[in-house]
């Protein structure tokens, strides 16, 4: 395999996403877009950037390569919450400005930098600090940084530099404790990667306290090294204690005023006074005098926005909101608009739209994704305008529509004083065009990206009596008609992971599998975003049905192409919940799935954490049988095809537990399969040479299962 092959090339630039810009911030009066870009399309290390509106110039503020005289060394706590927020990259990998967006503070390896943005200060300059640097924030007025240091919260002057502890654990309570970081639960299934908010005026933080205590202790042990021990991580496993989480709200001199969010409602207790439990902290907004809590039960079947009082620590009620299934959470809500209005999401059978206090404001036939901004008269969001698409939209107050971007592609951005960011893809072309629109100008932002050296050429539909959104892709000299070919599927098919989008460079993978002799199809069955909240709910209670809407796809697109697939040699990969429904199509579709790669699959919900299988599933203590006909253990003795497993041995998401568990069932009921254990990979495949070699090694197992003729992949080793 060439130097320059296509899975070399995906490896080296992260699926051509080095070199982009992202992460983007517009200062109040519009005049500043500061953003993170590396310095060229292989480059690991992300930049800092500020582009002047005014001018149309960029300019570099801060460059990990001058900053730092040797490699990064990053905490644990650091990389075990970099896991939770998929971050892969390495060097500015996030910031934080001063409302004005003057200032700027960031970590590198662990150290705090603080720069201003104009580069009048001379450049970025290194802040001591007695201990690692976790989360920097910036106040509002640029005056302090408050960090976390793996259990305590830390508030540095930086006029002078004093740096003081605001809030720790006390001696006598347990090593679990931890001031402002965002506990498991937060940041893998909730979104929220802080512990800690700062007050509008800077002399008031909102602390996150948690207790892991209760938690299940769990191990992850590294085979390839026996002599080391293994490390212990609290795991909050379906049906069992969750961390203990509070808040406090702690002035500088660290006088504390703990918060109590007990729902009004009452519920069966001993003496029929308590509260609903609101297990889950979900989001918090400060913007106003009032902090606004989202707050969730563990059922998640009830959500509140509750306001803080600060100086007495009460909660009152503002607005709940209850769904039989689940509460969805959009991005980017709630909002608390100057007027004190509420701004909000309700789903409504098949709507999902934006609410001032208690009235929508938003169409109901306009499916909402996400919120970026918000002005005196309207709302600047992500919504679905058609099928695969995502667009930017201006929503009036009023109910006015206004589409920012191209309609048939997928767009996402940012928005202040006027001036817009729009970062915008389609399903013609790799490239990646970023824009930056004000006073009725266009700006373009540099894009220092590898250009992919193919063009996949999508074909997207809805197929099936369902009308599944699906992708086709062909060879790229493939003939119409000219031949049968061998079909691969690549789904994902969970919660929040829509895979049939139209932008051509989400299909690189799909369409490098194409080219080595497969038609590839990619479908997006029920539970997946993008088709509204009946579809998403549809996963309720029966996530074994998705591999249903897999089989109906490959019957639906051969009708489509009959001439184009070959039906007795259909194969599907995946990873993570894409894994799981990939052993899960060929255990329970061995009519249709001739073989199936399923890399670090969800075998068994019992394994996996308590938000997300409980959210989906229920209560695993009473609710048994829903996770029995979910699993894929009952179903080892089926297995009549040819299965690849693969998981990483350091996975702290998804353990290697599952993969294991389901290996030993397949072995005790004498069904043949491979495994493909990864030493040191945790839930992402990161590394170079693994995620090229994991893609060559796939490729060799789908010819070996499949009879399809090629030359066996030759795996690099370096």
């Amino acid at each position: 395999m060439p130097a320059d092959s296509l899975p070399r090339m995906l490896a080296r630039t992260m699926n051509f996403r080095l070199g982009l810009p992202r992460a983007f911030t517009v200062s109040p009066d519009g005049a500043r877009v500061v953003f993170i870009r590396s310095r060229s399309g292989t480059a690991r290390q992300d930049a800092l950037w500020v582009l002047d509106t005014r001018t149309g110039a960029e300019r570099l503020i801060a460059d990990p390569v001058t900053l730092l005289a040797a490699d990064e060394q990053l905490t644990a706590e650091e990389l075990a919450r970099r896991q939770r927020l998929r971050v892969t990259g390495a060097g500015v990998v996030a910031y934080d400005t001063d409302d004005d967006v003057t200032r700027v503070v960031f970590a590198l390896s662990s150290q705090l930098f603080v720069a201003d943005i104009d580069g009048t200060d001379g450049g970025p300059r290194a802040v001591p600090t007695p201990g690692s640097v976790i989360d920097p924030q910036l106040d509002p007025t640029g005056r302090r940084v408050a960090y976390a240091d793996g259990h305590r919260l830390h508030v540095v002057e930086l006029h002078s530099g004093a740096d003081r502890v605001v809030a720790a654990p006390a001696d006598d309570e347990p090593d679990e404790v931890v001031w402002g970081l965002a506990e498991f639960i937060a940041g893998e299934e909730l979104d929220r990667g802080h512990g800690f908010w700062w007050s509008p005026d800077g002399t008031k933080l909102l602390v996150e306290r948690y207790d892991d205590s209760p938690v299940a202790m769990w191990h992850i042990s590294d085979p390839a090294h026996p002599e080391q021990p293994p490390t212990a991580v609290r795991y909050p496993q379906a049906g069992t204690a969750n961390a203990i989480v509070g808040l406090a709200v702690l002035d500088l001199e660290g006088r504390r005023v703990d918060v109590d969010w007990r729902s009004d409602q009452a519920v069966d207790g001993a003496d029929g006074t308590d509260g609903v439990v609101l297990e889950y902290l979900a989001h918090v907004e400060w913007s106003g005098p009032r902090p606004v809590l989202t707050l969730l039960t563990r059922d998640q079947r009830r959500l509140e926005y509750r306001e803080l009082d600060v100086e007495t620590g009460r909660t009152t009620l503002l607005r709940a909101v209850t769904d039989d299934a689940y509460v969805e959470l959009l991005p980017g809500t709630p909002r608390r608009l100057p007027d004190g209005r509420l701004l909000h999401s309700v789903d409504v059978g098949d709507e999902r739209r934006l609410w001032l206090d208690d009235a929508p404001f938003t169409p109901p036939d306009l499916l909402v994704a996400e919120v970026v901004a918000v002005d005196d008269t309207a709302v600047i969001a992500t919504v679905v305008p058609r099928l695969a698409s995502v667009a930017l939209a201006r929503l009036g107050f009023d109910g006015g529509v206004e589409l920012l971007s191209n309609p048939a592609g997928v767009a996402a951005g940012a928005f202040g004083g006027g001036t817009l960011v729009v970062a915008q893809r389609t399903a013609d072309d790799v490239a990646a065009a970023t824009t930056v629109r004000t006073n009725g100008t266009e700006i373009p932002v540099a894009d220092v990206a590898e250009l992919p050296p193919v063009t996949p050429r999508v074909r997207t539909s809805t197929v099936g009596a369902n009308g599944l959104p699906t992708t086709v892709l062909f060879p790229s000299d493939h003939v119409p008609g000219g031949r049968r070919l061998p079909v691969l599927l690549c789904p994902y098919g969970g919660p929040h992971g829509q895979m049939v989008v139209n932008s051509a460079r989400a299909y690189l993978t799909d369409q490098w599998f194409a080219d080595q002799g497969f038609a590839v199809v990619v479908t997006d069955g029920r539970g997946t975003p993008g088709r509204g909240p009946a579809v998403e709910r549809q996963a309720k209670n029966d996530r074994a049905g998705t591999a249903d809407d897999q089989a109906e796809a490959v019957r639906a697109v051969a009708e489509l192409y009959p001439d184009d697939l070959d039906l007795t040699r259909v194969a599907v990969r995946g990873w993570s919940f894409g894994g799981y429904l990939a052993a899960l199509c060929v255990l329970r579709h061995p009519d249709v799935f001739a073989a199936a790669i399923a890399g670090a699959p969800t075998t068994d919900e019992r394994l996996y954490d308590t938000c997300y299988s409980e959210r989906y599933l229920g209560d695993p203590r009473t609710d048994a049988d829903v996770y029995d006909a979910n699993s894929l253990l009952p179903l080892a003795a089926d297995l009549r095809r040819p299965l690849m497993i693969i998981h990483g041995l350091a996975d702290d998401n998804v353990f290697v537990a599952h993969s294991l568990r389901l290996s030993s069932a397949l072995l005790a009921a004498g069904r043949p399969h491979e495994y493909l254990p990864l030493t040191g990979v945790t839930h992402l495949a990161s590394d170079e040479v693994v995620a090229e070699n994991l893609l060559l090694l796939q490729l060799d197992f789908l010819r070996r299962a499949l009879d399809v003729p090629g030359q066996r992949a030759a795996v690099p080793s370096v």
